[in-house]
């Protein structure tokens, strides 16, 4: 196979090379040969999946995932495997027998298929993430037939930060069928968990980012949003105990006032030859 070559075009003398070069979008981000590398997004929604997939259903040494990590599928053809955006496991040690980080997912040492797998769309692996692209003759199957009939994983998620479409499926009598999702969500009862789209900014970039929330909807938060949750929830706690404090330093004073005018009222009394102590008092 010949490597693909790129035309750059003769430079204007008068212009930068910034002004007259090609930009980034004009040169392709993956390697022309093995299409599907990773841009920036491809290392950042993947990282924002992998940190709030807590399903509350298990235990946190039992839940695995990753990004960009070779999955082995095929114990006849064990050179074979696919390499997902992103993947979650259930029901599998954190780490490789207990005490090593992974350097691939064996399906066959494993004994495991992921839960869900998350395909972010790019140009150049369309066809084959959607599941259009044919099998071609002595090639390995297609990432769809992999995760569809091999590995049957339940939830197949693809999305495409181009055009900010969600499109999600679901494993029915062994085939993927398209998922309705709810308010905009994938829900997954048996994670306890859904899948959504949230307009935030993570890693400083403000975008439409792919999520983990509760069945709820709610956000499973990141350390630096439990932080600051914690912050403002010390920040409330002492703005109320402030205020309770003025309120006690209030009553104190009005308590105050309270005992002079009485004190006052009772010297006012004797010098009337009237004995305070003698005034029935009166029940309202």
């Amino acid at each position: 196979m010949t490597t693909p070559t790129f035309t750059i075009p003769q430079s204007d003398p008068s212009l930068s090379p910034r002004q007259s070069l090609p930009t980034m979008y004009d040169l392709p981000s993956d390697n022309p040969l093995e299409p599907g590398l990773p841009d920036e997004f491809h290392l950042l929604q993947p990282q924002l999946l992998l940190l709030t997939f807590q399903p509350p259903n298990w235990e946190p040494e039992l839940v695995f995932s990753a990004a960009d990590l070779n999955l082995y599928y095929d114990v006849r053809h064990p050179q074979w495997y696919k390499r997902p955006d992103w993947f979650g496991v259930v029901g599998v040690p954190r780490l490789y027998d207990g005490h090593d980080l992974r350097l691939s997912y064996v399906i066959w040492q494993e004994g495991v298929s992921p839960a869900i797998v998350v395909e972010l769309l790019s140009p150049g692996t369309e066809n084959q993430d959607l599941g259009e692209e044919l099998r071609q003759p002595e090639e390995p199957p297609t990432k769809w037939t992999v995760y569809e009939q091999i590995l049957q994983v339940p939830y197949y998620v693809v999305f495409s930060r181009y055009t900010n479409q969600l499109q999600a499926f679901e494993l029915v009598d062994g085939h993927y069928q398209p998922v309705t999702l709810v308010e905009g969500r994938l829900p997954i009862p048996q994670l306890e968990l859904s899948l959504g789209l949230w307009q935030g900014s993570y890693r400083g970039i403000e975008r439409l980012w792919l999520r983990w929330l509760t069945l709820e909807g709610e956000l499973i938060p990141l350390a630096d949003e439990e932080l600051i949750v914690a912050k403002q929830e010390v920040s409330a706690a002492k703005q109320e105990a402030s205020a309770a404090k003025q309120e006690a330093s209030v009553a104190k004073q009005e308590a105050s006032v309270a005992k002079q005018r009485a004190e006052q009222l009772a010297a006012r009394l004797r010098e009337l030859g009237i004995d305070p102590e003698t005034i029935p008092q009166i029940d309202f």
